[in-house]
């Protein structure tokens, strides 16, 4: 990963959360180990295989693997989303930026930005002035973003067509990492930034992508006027059992053999409480129970979703007792349930 020179660091609730103004470039598909061609399938199936693996809850206390999963959850938020993606493979992480407008970068491409293999933003974000100061790039690339108070030139700078330059403090962005129950139930995090607190309130039924506003809790103004704000990027952390899917949550429900085939009544812990859900007799591994108005909690506009519950039958223990069920078994069932499987 490149970036350039300017970085700022806060903590939420103990959890380190970086942000960088400037231009960064790396390589989103190898964060995630597919090829540029992967499928949309393949990039969910490599997320969750290598989110697993770096999850903080299987690596308590390692920094690489926080580091890891949260790069995980960044490449997959671009990766998984096509026009994001389509942005990307184009332009790289500079055409993610709030506001950027994309026929204006294309313009300053053909104009021979960066002669000799097209525009280098590293080198530029790196220059210097003649009088020793750091170039003012709200200024010199406003007119590449679409006045968006979120990208990396706008706040302190003007944009195209001569307008007045603000006094306006610049905007500073960063990703939030919350785990689902805070992110379904509401409630606060304290971050901590230049030895401030902030108080961030998450509303309840928060989806991965959404985004938060905290109002003068950015840069401050260099002539004087008001601060700029604080953009958070809402990320997830998995969950072992529950995750959103389609806009509903889902839950894995282990039961055991016995369970699954005698029927049992399972709780089950949801965004509004704990809930008793019955499994009926004979119930196969796979199958699909649904309790209503269970899952992602309402709001004014919408109504809580449902909660859908994958029953999963846990494999049996090893052991001789185990051994004996089973051939018993194998004599109570005898015929292959497999005869009519055919391509």
């Amino acid at each position: 990963m490149r970036t350039g020179t300017e970085r700022r660091d806060c903590r939420a609730n103990g959890r380190d959360i970086a942000w960088v103004v400037t231009m960064a470039e790396r390589d989103l598909y190898a964060v995630l180990g597919v090829p540029r061609d992967a499928s949309p399938e393949a990039v969910k199936k490599a997320f969750r295989a290598q989110a697993l693996k770096h999850h903080p809850d299987r690596n308590p206390g390692d920094k690489k693997a926080e580091e890891a999963f949260k790069a995980l959850n960044n490449a997959h938020e671009v990766l998984g989303d096509p026009k994001k993606r389509k942005l990307y493979d184009e332009f790289g992480e500079v055409g993610l930026r709030e506001g950027f407008n994309p026929d204006a970068f294309r313009q300053w491409q053909g104009a021979g930005a960066g002669a000799g293999g097209g525009p280098n933003l590293e080198d530029l974000f790196g220059a210097q002035g003649g009088g020793g100061g750091a170039v003012d790039f709200s200024e010199l690339f406003g007119h590449m973003f679409q006045g968006g108070r979120g990208g990396p030139f706008a706040g302190a700078g003007g944009g195209a067509g001569g307008r007045t330059r603000s006094t306006r403090g610049r905007d500073l962005e960063s990703d939030l990492l919350i785990d689902l129950p805070l992110a379904m139930r509401g409630g606060e995090v304290t971050l901590t930034s230049r030895g401030e607190p902030i108080r961030v309130r998450i509303p309840q039924g928060t989806r991965e992508g959404g985004r938060l506003r905290i109002p003068g809790k950015g840069l401050p103004s260099a002539a004087g006027g008001h601060a700029g704000d604080l953009l958070l990027e809402v990320k997830i952390e998995p969950h072992p059992y529950f995750w959103i899917e389609d806009d509903e949550l889902h839950v894995r429900l282990p039961v055991a053999l016995a369970e699954a085939y005698l029927g049992t009544k399972a709780t089950i812990p949801t965004p509004s409480g704990d809930v008793t859900l019955r499994v009926p007799p004979k119930t196969v591994h796979g199958a699909r129970l649904r309790v209503r108005g269970k899952g992602v909690p309402g709001t004014a506009k919408r109504p809580a979703g449902d909660l859908t519950v994958h029953v999963e039958v846990a494999p049996l223990p090893a052991g001789p007792e185990v051994d004996e069920a089973i051939a018993l078994l194998a004599k109570v069932q005898p015929d292959v349930p497999r005869d009519d499987l055919k391509f």
